[in-house]
């Protein structure tokens, strides 16, 4: 994670909400942290306060709130602004909205009910659960671990559990617990035609590797190398270092090769470490289809360029890095849980080694690789169905 991501006054404000009551769990999800960073920051700003300028203003505001609600004509008034500009809509949200404005600021029930333009019969309505505690919890306890999962991969798991509950009612319950993510936006890119990539037929047919830049907490840069399975969608390698030259490329293909094999081809993009004699001369010595992608067409190496997205959404955005050991034993154990746990969903919510070893252990295009659309297009059709079928034609 970048060091001047949150500024100190953004840091302080955090801490305070800490003291002030609220969970560590909480604020590590909803600013999109690990609780190892959160407690960094306390750390570091906890004996830390404002400006006195801010200071005083903050007491300024805070007495102009106690003079607005000495008078019972401006009560009202400060408990609407105390609910938002956002419209009331459901009725749990409603409730809430009394709840808070009877503790906040002492109204009465009815008088609450009124702002709220809720029945009090409404109010008083006690909601049935239907059972549902031992999924709720278990929902908190994994959106509190996979901080970056939406509800669907978090249905997936909650599935691998044991629990028996259809998506709308996942959703029903993740919106309910406010368990939401902010979405982290791209910068835009242009739109227009683009042919389809060709999926490989089996694993390890094709690589695909792309580096990604970060920085560690005391502001040094640091490279990743990514080298992804287009087939399996495994992560095989992710070098951290800070500096990769086509040297260091090599050996690590090398030593990835000796370990799983050769590849048919490699996709990769223009890159000067990737273009360097040393990159020209290992393709001539192993004899490996090395592709480069139209220059400015990241869309032609879609497949590592959606593993980057992951990892900086997922692990480094998530966390800072104290050091270059630190950085390599928190992606590498990213990497194997991606591996191993992390629902895909193009393979049908399987994880890549899981779905790896069912195409392995089973023939190509079986209903135990799974039943979705998006799952049976990564399967080849054998060549001899696909003559039958054109002969049909």
């Amino acid at each position: 994670m970048r060091r001047s991501r949150f500024s100190e006054e953004q840091i302080i404000r955090m801490i305070r909400e800490h003291e002030a009551g609220v969970r560590a769990a909480d604020i590590c999800r909803k600013h999109g942290i690990s609780d190892a960073t959160f407690y960094k920051y306390k750390s570091r700003y906890g004996g830390m306060t404002l400006s006195d300028a801010k200071r005083l203003k903050s007491l300024q505001e805070e007495n102009s709130k106690l003079k607005r609600l000495l008078a019972d004509a401006m009560l009202d008034n400060a408990a609407l602004k105390d609910l938002g500009d956002k419209k009331l809509l459901t009725p749990d949200v409603k409730r809430k909205a009394v709840r808070h404005v009877m503790e906040a600021h002492g109204l009465s029930e009815r008088r609450a009910c009124r702002l709220a333009e809720l029945d009090r019969s409404t109010f008083q309505y006690q909601k049935q659960t239907g059972g549902d505690e031992a999924l709720r919890q278990r929902l908190r306890e994994l959106a509190a671990e996979r901080r970056r999962f939406g509800y669907r991969r978090l249905g997936i798991l909650l599935e691998r559990e044991g629990f028996q509950a259809n998506h709308k009612k996942i959703y029903r319950l993740y919106a309910e617990e406010g368990l939401a993510v902010k979405r982290r936006r791209g910068r835009k890119r242009a739109i227009g035609t683009r042919s389809p990539m060709l999926l490989p037929e089996g694993p390890n047919e094709r690589w695909s590797l792309d580096f990604v830049s970060d920085a560690l907490s005391d502001g040094r840069r640091i490279r990743t190398l990514c080298v992804v399975d287009d087939f399996t969608r495994e992560a095989l390698a992710i070098v951290v270092d800070v500096s990769l030259s086509g040297l260091r490329v090599v050996r690590e293909l090398t030593k990835l090769i000796m370990r799983r094999g050769k590849p048919k081809m490699i996709v990769s993009d223009n890159g000067t470490e990737l273009t360097s004699h040393a990159i020209l001369k290992w393709v001539q010595d192993t004899e490996i289809e090395w592709h480069y992608i139209a220059p400015g067409k990241p869309t032609q190496n879609a497949f590592v360029e959606s593993f980057n997205g992951r990892l900086r959404d997922e692990c480094l955005n998530e966390h800072l890095f104290d050091g270059l050991d630190d950085a390599r034993r928190i992606i590498e154990a990213w990497r194997i849980d991606y591996n191993t746990n992390r629902p895909h969903t193009s393979l049908g919510g399987l994880a890549p080694l899981t779905y790896a070893d069912h195409y392995r252990n089973h023939r190509p295009g079986s209903p135990e690789l799974g039943g979705s659309s998006t799952h049976r297009a990564l399967v080849p059709m054998p060549k001899s169905e696909r003559k039958a079928n054109r002969l049909s034609k």
